[in-house]
């Protein structure tokens, strides 16, 4: 063989290798750009961040053809400012910001329910308090996050000495703030949720003056609006699927949950095992009965001019 021929062989063969090269690229680029992008909202250490955690539900949802974004929230009035304006597909919310949401306008639609946490959702005092009861907080300082479960919380809390909003000052406050301001003293009281009633029970002592039992079940939402859940009715069946498997995953494997959320929340594990040890996961059909527990957020809202529309809890469900 010639030198000419030589070359010319060699270039025939690097074009024909450009041109694999090139159509490889394509096709890894196209997989790429084939994958529908679901966007989800959800709070540290909830039933979603669990799946974000576990891996497998993105996993499951690539192989059916969908890349899912997860962002990360402080609570659920910031998810739902974000599902309102469209910067996410679905929120993990709490029982109350929904009803909320509803409430002001928000065309929202409940997807799925998950378990509830009575047990860490509580009225927190200082370790060396002298407020013994609830009818003790008459006058006192309470911190809480307006528009979040602990409102409702807060008001069924105070119900139970027969006080209102009125007979407290109320200092509403996000949980990081919070968490300062009771750590200082600056509050006499917080209503909060997991993992913020266990890591100040641990690290500062302090005392569950009260939890949700019989008040409030703040119980796991999944929600999206109403415009983009009836058009992605395959997406949510999918989504409430897997999730539903990572929570039974969740409360079969506590020992690797608990050092995975002790790892990624930078907390102890005595503090998220506290936390875990508390509750049932769970991710399904919203029940009659679970709508039942929303309307009375809806209605006790209402009384109380905490909303100033009398709203119908079941109307955000997709027919």
């Amino acid at each position: 063989m010639s030198h000419k021929t030589k070359v010319v062989t060699l270039l025939i063969a690097l074009v024909a290798w450009l041109g694999v090269a090139a159509y490889g690229y394509t096709q890894t680029d196209a997989a790429k750009t084939n994958l529908t992008r679901v966007v989800i909202g959800y709070q540290k250490a909830d039933p979603v961040d669990i799946a974000r955690q576990h891996g497998e539900l993105a996993k499951k949802m690539k192989a059916k053809g969908y890349k899912v974004v997860f962002k990360e929230f402080q609570n659920g009035v910031a998810l739902l400012t974000a599902l309102k304006a469209g910067n996410i597909n679905y929120a993990r919310l709490g029982d109350t910001p929904p009803v909320v949401n509803q409430a002001a306008g928000l065309d929202l639609v409940y997807v799925a329910a998950g378990g509830s946490k009575v047990k860490g959702t509580a009225v927190l005092v200082k370790k060396n308090s002298n407020i013994k009861s609830m009818a003790d907080l008459r006058g006192k300082r309470i911190a809480y996050a307006k528009g979040t479960t602990a409102q409702f919380m807060m008001v069924q809390a105070l119900g139970t000495a027969n006080l209102t909003v009125n007979d407290a000052t109320l200092v509403d406050m996000d949980q990081s703030a919070a968490s300062v301001a009771f750590a200082k003293g600056n509050v006499d009281a917080w209503v909060t949720w997991p993992p913020y009633t266990e890591t100040a029970e641990v690290e500062q002592g302090a005392k569950i003056l009260l939890d949700a039992t019989g008040l409030a079940k703040d119980r796991d939402f999944f929600v999206s609006t109403r415009k983009y859940a009836k058009k992605n009715t395959d997406v949510s069946a999918l989504l409430v699927s897997y999730l539903s498997s990572d929570m039974d995953w969740a409360n079969a494997n506590h020992d690797k949950l608990i050092t995975m959320l002790a790892k990624t929340l930078h907390l102890s594990k005595t503090i998220v095992k506290r936390m875990i040890d508390r509750r049932h996961f769970s991710m399904g059909k919203v029940t009659p009965s679970i709508l039942a527990e929303q309307q009375k957020i809806a209605d006790v809202f209402y009384e109380q001019g905490l909303i100033e529309k009398k709203i119908k809890v079941s109307d955000a469900m997709l027919k």
